[in-house]
């Protein structure tokens, strides 16, 4: 459905016409304005207007359409195509969340297209309304800040990650709680949620240095104001340290799992040894009694009458001797 349509001109909102069609004549015809069409999760037939009037092309339609896009920027004869899947992260059930925003900016308009809870498109309306000056550059303004809006969240959400890691790797290394069987398992949904981070930020990287220029992609975008470029620089620069926070946070829950399975291969080995301490001590006095209770004749000490005694003694002594030898070396 169509949540919000509005004609901006000379940076300020201005009454129009409610047909968006009619909208997009008058800002044509006076060539300083612009249109600005913002939809929620449109139906075929609901999009198939707004695609038709505008001159969209098919693939871009199909694409806003069906959604699950990875983050890209497409190139038509008429329009500018842009993907970016902004995120959120529940702190409480450590889960990662993703939504999707499609842009499209022409000569004189925007159509954003939103797809999940996430995107904040309504914030960057709002924000850019009391910014004329930034939104007298027309729909590069536009597609500016929604990139940056969604690149400034992925900031946030990478330093809620870290600080939840740092309490994972705290509790792995605890004395107490390292060793619970629930912990492996909470690494490795952990794990899963940094992965679902990562599918949106980093395939942002090369759409985000095409609209920066500079290196290979020096070529200029059409439907992007070439003074632009710096802050499209800068929204890249965050992107970039985003992506270098998130392969770090990989790459620790990746040790971290490691050190947990190798604190549980150690703890099992030192339940081995105390183990295997026990059953030594406890084959010492059963061995002892085996050889008595073979019931022959001919045996030593077996009339004299302080034989009991002797033996439990001598059983005795030997179960102290193991206890504090197996103690000395730790085992026990």
């Amino acid at each position: 459905m169509i949540v919000d349509c509005a004609i901006y001109r000379d940076g300020l909102r201005t009454e129009g016409p409610a047909d968006f069609s009619h909208a997009l004549a008058q800002c044509r015809r006076g060539g300083d304005a612009f249109v600005w069409i913002g939809l929620y999760e449109p139906t075929e037939k609901e999009f198939d207007r707004v695609s038709e009037e505008f001159g969209l092309h098919p693939l871009a339609v199909e694409d806003a359409l069906n959604a699950h896009q990875r983050p890209k920027l497409e190139v038509y004869d008429d329009s500018l195509f842009m993907v970016l899947k902004p995120v959120g992260y529940e702190a409480k059930s450590d889960i990662v969340t993703s939504g999707e925003v499609m842009v499209f900016i022409g000569d004189s308009f925007v159509v954003t297209v939103r797809h999940g809870e996430e995107a904040p498109l309504a914030a960057v309306r709002h924000r850019l309304e009391e910014e004329p000056e930034m939104l007298r550059h027309g729909p590069t303004a536009v597609l500016y800040s929604i990139a940056d809006a969604v690149v400034d969240h992925y900031v946030e959400v990478a330093g809620e990650l870290g600080t939840d890691l740092a309490e994972l790797e705290a509790e792995v290394f605890s004395p107490t709680a390292g060793g619970s069987r629930h912990t492996a398992s909470r690494i490795y949904a952990f794990k899963r949620q940094i992965l679902e981070f990562r599918r949106s930020t980093g395939p942002l990287a090369q759409p985000l240095a095409r609209l920066a220029g500079g290196g290979v992609f020096s070529a200029q975008v059409p439907f992007v104001h070439e003074k632009a470029q710096p802050f499209f620089r800068d929204v890249s620069d965050h992107l970039t340290r985003v992506n270098e926070s998130v392969e770090g946070l990989d790459r620790l829950v990746s040790d971290v799992l490691s050190a947990h399975l190798a604190q549980m291969s150690v703890r099992q080995n030192d339940d081995m040894r105390k183990i295997s301490a026990w059953a030594a001590m406890a084959a010492v006095p059963t061995m002892i009694a085996g050889i008595y209770g073979m019931n022959f004749d001919h045996m030593p000490e077996l009339h004299w009458n302080g034989s009991y005694p002797a033996v439990i003694l001598a059983m005795a002594a030997l179960e102290v001797l193991l206890y504090r030898l197996f103690k000395r070396r730790g085992w026990l």
